[in-house]
């Protein structure tokens, strides 16, 4: 089921993928007003922390409050969706501007954190953890 903006100025799209996160963002001119999943950023992610995590692209190319931000974000936890949100707004202010990218690349904002809950293994409890051995 797509969702669909009513967007009234130009658009910068970004993608942003994180664990099992994966974060559409939509920013448009305007007053940074950040909304996800059509809630506001406070409400739907609770933690500050969360929130200064997803908006530090912002504060790395001086940007603070001349975007609007949009934002829809499916599966992980919190903290998953807060870097994949990252993300995403790192690669649409790419679209705004080309000069943001040695900025943001010096602060590894757009490289994919490729790290992933590792699978369970059979035979043992967790993915590596095993029953204590004994030798006698």
């Amino acid at each position: 089921m797509a969702i669909s903006y009513q967007l009234k100025s130009p658009a910068f799209r970004g993608l942003g993928r994180r664990k099992s996160s994966v974060a559409r963002v939509i920013l448009l001119k305007g007053s940074g007003k950040f909304t996800i999943n059509k809630r506001e950023a406070k409400e739907y992610l609770k933690s500050d922390i969360y929130i200064k995590d997803a908006l530090q692209p912002f504060d790395l190319t001086q940007t603070n409050n001349t975007f609007d931000i949009r934002v829809t974000v499916r599966g992980g936890g919190l903290a998953g969706q807060a870097g994949a949100i990252r993300l995403g707004i790192a690669r649409a202010l790419l679209e705004i501007s080309a000069d943001y990218r040695s900025v943001l690349k010096e602060a590894k904002m757009l490289t994919r954190n490729t790290k992933v809950k590792e699978r369970k293994k059979p035979g043992l409890r967790k993915a590596r953890k095993a029953r204590q051995f004994s030798k006698r």
